[in-house]
């Protein structure tokens, strides 16, 4: 399984979610993709298996990651204070991993009806979406069923 985490900034949500992916999933691979250097080295710090840096990085990381994981920002152009590109955002949005999006209420991005929840319990439930996901993964019945978190329907979605 190959996760991929994108983070911005600091690298703090990025940080956290390696070590906890690390503890909980020791035999995946993890990718950590900075939009810059100092997240990109926080996540290395943390024990991510690769890393790299910057838009490139993501697009191309985008195209083998089974999951991806990081702050909904990831997938808004212009986001994380400038930090995601239109070309992150959509190279994000158009990969055929599963995307375990965080929904941080920042920068000018408001998503409706989500309670203001701590960072810790935040990526908590994203590490148990994974898990929920690996674990189908590995017994051969992943597919959109396996995405029980909240799914947004969009406009052509096959029934699931």
């Amino acid at each position: 399984m190959n996760i991929m985490i994108i983070d911005a900034q600091g690298g703090g949500i990025g940080k956290q979610l390696v070590a906890a992916l690390k503890q909980q999933l020791p035999d995946t691979h993890i990718l950590a993709v900075g939009t810059n250097t100092t997240a990109t080295m926080a996540m290395l710090k943390a024990g991510a298996d690769q890393a790299a840096t910057g838009e490139n990085a993501v697009i191309v990381g985008c195209r083998t990651a089974d999951v991806i994981v990081g702050p909904i920002g990831i997938v808004i152009a212009d986001s994380l204070l400038g930090e995601v590109t239109p070309q992150m955002a959509l190279a994000v949005a158009q990969s055929r991993a599963v995307r375990v999006l965080i929904p941080f209420n920042h920068c000018d991005n408001i998503i409706a009806g989500i309670p203001d929840t701590g960072t810790g319990a935040l990526i908590q439930a994203a590490i148990l979406e994974i898990r929920r996901y690996t674990a189908k993964t590995a017994s051969g019945t992943a597919g959109d069923s396996a995405r029980s978190g909240t799914r947004i329907r969009c406009p052509g979605d096959s029934a699931i």
